[in-house]
């Protein structure tokens, strides 16, 4: 087995107190980004620095003045904390495997490991290596996967550069400003092998005699280990060290490059540590070329292509997450001819035969991934239960003969990572009323029937408390950018230095696609402005979210936006918070009162974020689509529904923007602004604790990964596939 360079490698420099040593131990493992008391050991000892390293306990450590240890030394309370966490820390990993749920009631699982891919993981923005809903769905994966004990490996590459970090010019216009990961502050280890050295792992491009060398990071989520490729090697061709440096960047062909390194790379990787999963878990289709490999693997070991293929697809869980025909990875043949040539002959195939795996005439004439992924899976699933349905008309083609109801792709609904996304206010109320355990009892609806037992009062302050935070962070973060000088007047307007705390507060935040439609809203700019002027019953609303670097359309709904919170007839009643990540979304989900979504259906595989505002006490108001389809009681007693509408195009558009106003004006507005002598909104609190009732246990990652255990990974785990 390969070995690590040590975490103390990452605090050589660092003068750690013996008492308080274990501090880097924690900051090596991302267990801390969803354990509130173990993030407060490094907040409580430098509340500012801690802010200003974006939360990166590696960071803060490496910066943190000697002398600040001493805060904790001398205060016998964060002693006795940080031994509690240090003791929950070890327990978690040294756990006898059979106590956890998985060891209680899929014990089969324990001697088989998971390969999870995925080209982006979403576990906290001091790891920038995710885009948006697909990276953080990833992330919130393996976090459950190790809170249940599942043995996983997971998968994808180290983006030096990250995704984009977004800033707006005085114009509007956004700017994608790469982020620079120095691995040296982050926690990451550097893979070594038996004599010390770093272990890397080759993969061909179109120069097989020329092959580039990959070096390997591992990152500690809990008990899962994630290994990120590396590419930035010295030895390898410049113009190939930036490959993995940047996600989503590049053209056609530089994307094809990255999923070759994730797919190939990956599975060379896991080899060459002694790694040996028994299934494999795709998480859409840009790691599809880990199928070929480990095919590859199998024609080389004697098998013929096809009985090569079905090893494969026994073992292979395949999820795919759109709609929409352009989220799906096709490259053109002479793309494929380039990097290719010398791969299918070492399947048993020819040329015809190998494009045919990729072959959807039905979207495409080129190489399509999904294709490929679901033509070697056995097992596969959409996000929701629309999705499901949509997915299952696309791809009917690939089985002949088959009508739509028939194809075999089934639907996990996606959920999220409960001790995550619940804001520290909200989990410590739901300690208090319902009991420490409710981490471990999420996927139970009869663990959250006690949310009728808190008083309106008291949930009621504590939600006041998460919108308070969410206001003054905003104008901390408009006073930074103030303050560091790039920054005009205006710009500091558009970013809602006026909001209110007593205010109606909306948000939507999420990537910028335009089938999202962002600015639907604005489509009676008057009427908007009465709704949110109304002098007794005032509305206001935070925008935040990224477009994709090359997604014109969706920058210019950014400009928009933009605009229209300058525009004095709003009445600095709209806001958008630029470089919107996984720090300033956790405000936002909990700090708003109403979560907004209203994309154009059934283009909506899933979505998330409302998840995450439901189960802070924030209700929502969106098209029924993706997983609020599901959830949305008819009543209107979680949440504000909204029917598609039969119409196409601007109509529709117009339709339902009507359809908000007057949800907004009839019932959504008067129903916050109902308040007794108290000042209490009681009936809106009682919508806001049945969307916690009603989609907490329904819509977590336990819930979640728990249904792929039982439907997906024991029949691939288990499958006559894994003989050699």
């Amino acid at each position: 087995m390969p070995s690590m360079t040590s975490p103390a490698t990452a605090f050589a420099s660092v003068s750690i107190p013996e008492r308080l040593a274990r501090l880097a131990d924690l900051a090596m493992n991302l267990w801390w980004t969803w354990n509130d008391d173990a993030a407060s050991l490094f907040h409580d000892l430098d509340p500012r620095l801690w802010d200003t390293t974006n939360e990166n306990p590696v960071q803060f450590l490496q910066q943190l003045d000697p002398e600040r240890f001493a805060v904790g030394l001398a205060d016998p309370d964060y002693l006795r904390r940080y031994d509690a966490v240090v003791a929950r820390f070890d327990a978690m990993l040294n756990a006898d495997r059979s106590t956890t749920w998985v060891g209680q009631h899929a014990p089969e699982l324990l001697d088989h490991t998971l390969a999870y891919f995925s080209a982006e993981f979403g576990l906290h923005r001091a790891l920038p290596i995710y885009s948006g809903g697909l990276g953080v769905l990833a992330g919130d994966h393996i976090k459950e996967a190790s809170d249940l004990g599942l043995p996983v490996v997971a998968v994808s590459l180290l983006y030096r550069h990250g995704y984009l970090s977004q800033r707006l010019t005085a114009d509007g216009w956004q700017l994608d400003v790469p982020a620079d990961l120095a691995p040296s502050a982050e926690p990451s280890t550097l893979v070594c092998d038996e004599d010390g050295e770093p272990l890397y792992v080759h993969v061909a491009f179109d120069r097989p005699e020329y092959p580039l060398r990959l070096a390997i990071w591992r990152v500690n989520v809990g008990r899962v280990t994630l290994y990120l490729l590396d590419s930035d090697v010295e030895g390898n061709p410049d113009w190939t060290r930036t490959i993995s440096s940047r996600l989503y960047g590049g053209d056609q062909e530089h994307r094809l490059r990255q999923e070759l390194i994730l797919g190939v790379g990956g599975v060379r990787a896991l080899r060459a540590m002694g790694i040996a999963p028994t299934y494999w878990h795709a998480n859409e289709g840009h790691s599809a070329f880990h199928l070929l490999e480990r095919v590859r693997e199998y024609v080389a070991a004697g098998l013929t292509f096809d009985e090569a293929a079905e090893r494969v697809r026994a073992t292979t869980i395949f999820t795919t997450h759109t709609p929409v025909p352009a989220g799906h990875d096709v490259f053109p043949p002479e793309l494929m001819d380039r990097y290719f040539a010398h791969f299918w002959p070492q399947l048993g195939l020819d040329r015809e035969q190998f494009l045919a795996l990729g072959r959807h005439e039905k979207t495409d004439h080129g190489f399509n991934m999904t294709a490929l992924s679901f033509r070697l899976a056995n097992q596969r699933n959409a996000v929701s239960e629309r999705h499901g349905e949509i997915t299952r008309t696309m791809w009917a083609d690939l089985w002949p003969g088959k009508e739509p109801d028939e194809v075999p792709v089934t639907h996990v609904t996606n959920g999220i990572h409960l001790p995550t996304w619940t804001a520290a206010p909200v989990a410590s109320l739901f300690d208090q009323e319902i009991g420490p355990d409710w981490r471990e009892k999420s996927d139970d609806p009869a663990t959250w029937e006690a949310i009728d037992q808190i008083s309106d009062e008291e949930f009621w302050e504590v939600h006041c408390r998460a919108k308070s935070d969410l206001i003054a962070h905003l104008r901390e973060r408009s006073r930074r950018r103030w303050a560091a000088g790039d920054f005009d007047p205006a710009q500091v307007v558009a970013a809602g230095p006026y909001l209110e705390e007593d205010a109606l507060t909306i948000g939507f935040a999420r990537r910028f696609a335009t089938y999202k439609r962002a600015t639907l809203i604005f489509h009676d700019p008057d009427r908007l402005a009465r709704i949110l002027n109304d002098p007794e019953r005032p509305v206001q609303i935070v925008f935040a979210g990224k477009a994709h670097p090359a997604d014109e359309g969706g920058k210019r709904l950014i400009q928009e936006i933009y605009w229209r919170a300058r525009d004095p007839r709003f009445g600095g009643r709209i806001a958008f918070a630029e470089d919107y990540d996984m720090g300033l979304a956790a405000y936002l989900v909990a700090g708003v009162d109403l979560w907004l979504n209203n994309p154009r259906a059934p283009l909506e595989a899933s979505g998330t974020s409302g998840m995450k505002a439901a189960v802070n006490g924030v209700p929502n108001l969106s098209i029924l689509d993706g997983w609020w389809r599901e959830a949305w009681l008819p009543d209107n007693s979680n949440g504000w529904g909204l029917e598609p509408s039969p119409l196409e195009g601007w109509a529709q558009d117009a339709d339902e923007a009507e359809a908000i106003y007057e949800a907004l004006e009839q019932r959504i507005v008067p129903c916050y602004y109902d308040r007794g002598p108290s000042g209490i909104p009681h009936a809106w609190i009682a919508v806001a604790k049945n969307a916690i009732k009603t989609v907490a246990p329904r819509f977590s990652a336990r819930r979640m990964l728990i249904e792929y255990i039982n439907r997906l990974y024991l029949p691939a785990a288990t499958s006559s596939g894994n003989r050699r």
